[in-house]
Order: structure tokens, then sequence, then C-alpha cells
């Protein structure tokens, strides 16, 4: 019989086996911290900064998609001086952008959470996506597509982060969105 002080022969072995473990639960390894004019988030390492292709899109950043996806799952943060509409108008706006089997507006979820210093309306839906064209480059309509959002209103600004990907894909990146949503800080 061991005494409790005592070394089980595999502990180590056990220990480094513990360790890589929890790395690859946190496989995106360190998170980085992205500022948009007045609004911070941190967000997973293995998301890739994009140029924003407007002015409009203050920061974008792609994740890779999984395998059998085609295409990546990209976020995109607007800021709107006013507020630009209700939250109500803006969950219904994007809810309009997809369209179920029937080729109607799918059920969306909308439910408040807590960023660091402010409340944020965590959106989400899927179906086949019909982004909304504006100047710059159009997006591409996208079957069987996901959209996790966040919208932030403040007295001066709205801000908007909206993440639009392959159903996979985003299913697989929902708790890291989570995680960043709880990590929101609007500079007062």
């Amino acid at each position: 019989m061991r005494r409790s002080n005592e070394r089980c022969p595999g502990a180590a072995f056990g220990s480094g086996l513990l360790a890589i473990a929890l790395l690859l639960v946190g496989a995106d390894g360190p998170k980085r911290t992205i500022e948009a004019r007045g609004l911070s988030f941190q967000a997973p390492g293995s998301w890739k900064s994009s140029p924003p292709t407007s002015p409009m899109r203050l920061a974008v950043l792609k994740v890779e998609p999984v395998e059998g996806d085609d295409f990546p799952a990209e976020l995109v943060v607007f800021r709107f001086p006013g507020g630009a509409g209700t939250v109500e108008a803006n969950v219904k706006r994007w809810q309009d952008q997809f369209k179920d089997q029937d080729g109607n507006p799918p059920k969306i979820q909308s439910r408040t959470v807590k960023g660091k210093n402010v409340d944020v309306t965590r959106v989400e839906t899927s179906g086949h996506y019909h982004p909304a064209q504006f100047g710059g480059r159009p997006e591409p309509d996208r079957p069987d597509s996901r959209l996790l959002g966040a919208i932030i209103v403040t007295d001066q600004v709205g801000y908007f982060i909206k993440m639009v990907g392959p159903n996979r894909t985003m299913t697989k990146i929902r708790p890291d969105f989570d995680e960043l949503l709880g990590t929101i800080h609007i500079e007062k």
C-alpha cells in the first residue's frame, strides 16, 4: 500500500497528459484584444484579422471552416452613431436575411447577456443566408448558414457584431463567441 506522500510511477506522465488535454481544450491559445472605436473584446488567437472592405466595417475576423465546410466564418464589427434603430428592429433585419426550408424567416433567439461593463443582446439564427447587398463587395447567398450576433447600445452609438458562417463551423465556435461576449468593454 502506498503512503499518501509517495508518488505514483506514472504520475509525471499522467500530469503531462492532463496538461496536453487542457491545451487541446483551449486550442486557440491566448486571446487577443480587438479594439473598434470605443468597443473592445477578447477574441481567440486563431481568428485571423482581415482588412475591412468598407468604411462601415471597423474590424473583420475570419475563422477557418471545419472539414466539410467550404467557406470561412466571418465576424464583422459595425458602429452607428445614434444606434441605427431599435434592438428589436435590428434583430428582425438579421432574421429577414435568412430563410428556412419553406422560404420563411427562421426562428431567431435573442437574449441579454453581460459584457464587462455593458449589457449585450445576443442573437442567433440559421438557414439559407441572403445577405443585404450594400456598396463594396457583395456577399453571395449561402445555404446551411448560421448567424451569431451581438448588439450593444449606448446613449451615443450602437455597435453590431455580426458573425456568419457555415452551420457546422459556427456550431463548433459558438462557445468561443459566447466567451467573447463576456469580454465586451465600452469606453465611457
